[in-house]
């Protein structure tokens, strides 16, 4: 059997982190952010419920997470892992971190910004580009978020 290659081994670890916010009540979306050796510098879920933060989405923590232990928020060569396609404002924040690569695991056909709703990476006119790379993981990405969707309609029926 082959070795997984590293996009497959990073995402295994976002989704790690998926799995943790599902488990606090969160929507479980995880992300890891890792250097050019690709050691991970930062990792995080969505923590909006929790932290009563909009802004406090998986994507974000981990960036604020690799930031500090950079001491800049700017990360150029490095990359971002994440099991869902990123929003407009996370797609934004990695930009303006200057990181090498966004990578995803499943799309996300109501806010994603990578190519699903709109693509971002692809306005020429902005400042930084990155490369983008979607569908690593994507089943078990999307399975985790559509198990956490189902059990949350169980439970809450709509009125």
């Amino acid at each position: 059997m082959a070795e997984p290659d590293a996009d497959t081994v990073l995402m295994a670890l976002a989704l790690e982190q998926a799995r943790a916010a599902g488990a606090a009540g969160e929507v479980p979306v995880g992300a890891v952010v890792v250097d050019a050796s690709g050691q991970v510098v930062g990792a995080g879920y969505n923590r909006t419920i929790t932290d009563s933060d909009p802004t406090a989405h998986a994507e974000i923590v981990a960036l604020r997470q690799a930031a500090a232990h950079q001491g800049n928020y700017r990360l150029p060569g490095f990359s971002l892992y994440v099991t869902l396609e990123p929003c407009v404002m996370c797609v934004g924040a990695m930009l303006h971190a200057r990181l090498a690569r966004i990578v995803y695991g499943a799309p996300d056909p109501k806010t994603g910004a990578c190519g699903s709703v709109l693509d971002v990476g692809a306005v020429a006119q902005l400042n930084h580009q990155t490369t983008i790379t979607g569908g690593i993981l994507a089943e078990p990405c999307g399975d985790l978020l559509r198990g956490f969707f189902r059990e949350r309609r169980r439970k809450e029926p709509i009125a």
